[in-house]
């Protein structure tokens, strides 16, 4: 026991400051994708023809980071390489607009006016699993513990609704969960915030346009935060909930 104490002493710290430099994170990473069009000869159909969500459009060549699931299908389909995931995790956008790379991505502002002077820098949140595959759930989980510490912070996650200052909405938001999601989110005291955390809530995912599930959290609630990936990485999550309650400067 004591020589786990006394090698525990010399190890560095597993707990993560922000901001984490990309080329620190893992090779196989995917994170902010770059485009480069005028390096595909057929303006990039091949890479759109596969992707399984639709999130690449051409002329011009665009990349809809609600709908990515970041699977990388477009990269091995294009031998050009005008497609390319980076390990830049900072993904997270305050508008359902400002997520298209090559057509103005730009990243989640602090919130402003009564909401910003009434939450301060803490938050306290209440996930909703709106029929996810528990994916972007354990991505939550993984945010508490030593290496990313959101506690440290000052933003939990909460058992009650009544106790929260806003709600984490995980999947596409089945017809089965919509009044439940609609029943915490009125349980939430005013002021209040919505955060869709993954490409389920963002847009569907791969579920878009099903019948049984409505395309995303944003079509039942008014999102303030939104958080790319299939998973997320905790990194990109908790980069855009820093950046939320203007903890972070703005990129």
């Amino acid at each position: 026991m004591h020589n786990v104490l006394w090698l525990r002493t010399r190890q560095p710290s597993p707990t993560v400051d922000l901001p984490v430099l990309p080329e620190s994170l893992p090779a196989r990473m995917r994170g902010l994708p770059v485009l480069e069009p005028e390096r595909c000869p057929d303006g990039c159909r091949a890479c759109a023809a596969v992707c399984p969500t639709q999130a690449i459009e051409t002329a011009p060549l665009r990349i809809d980071l609600a709908r990515c699931v970041f699977c990388n299908e477009c990269v091995r389909a294009c031998p050009e390489q005008a497609i390319q995931f980076t390990r830049d995790y900072r993904l997270a956008a305050s508008g359902r607009d400002r997520l298209v790379v090559g057509d103005g991505h730009a990243l989640a502002r602090e919130l402003g006016g009564k909401l910003r002077s009434l939450l301060g820098r803490s938050l306290k949140l209440r996930a909703v699993c709106a029929g996810s595959c528990n994916g972007c759930e354990a991505e939550l989980q993984a945010l508490g513990n030593v290496v990313f510490d959101l506690g440290r912070y000052g933003i939990q996650f909460v058992a009650s609704p009544r106790h929260a200052d806003g709600v984490v909405v995980t999947g596409p938001v089945t017809r089965a969960m919509e009044e439940a999601l609609r029943m915490t989110w009125e349980a939430v005291p005013e002021p209040r915030i919505a955060i869709a955390v993954g490409a389920c809530a963002l847009s569907g995912g791969p579920f878009r346009g099903h019948a049984e599930q409505l395309d995303g959290a944003d079509r039942v609630l008014p999102i303030d935060l939104y958080v790319p990936g299939c998973p997320p990485h905790p990194l990109t999550i908790l980069d855009g909930l820093l950046r939320l309650v203007g903890r972070l400067k703005p990129a």
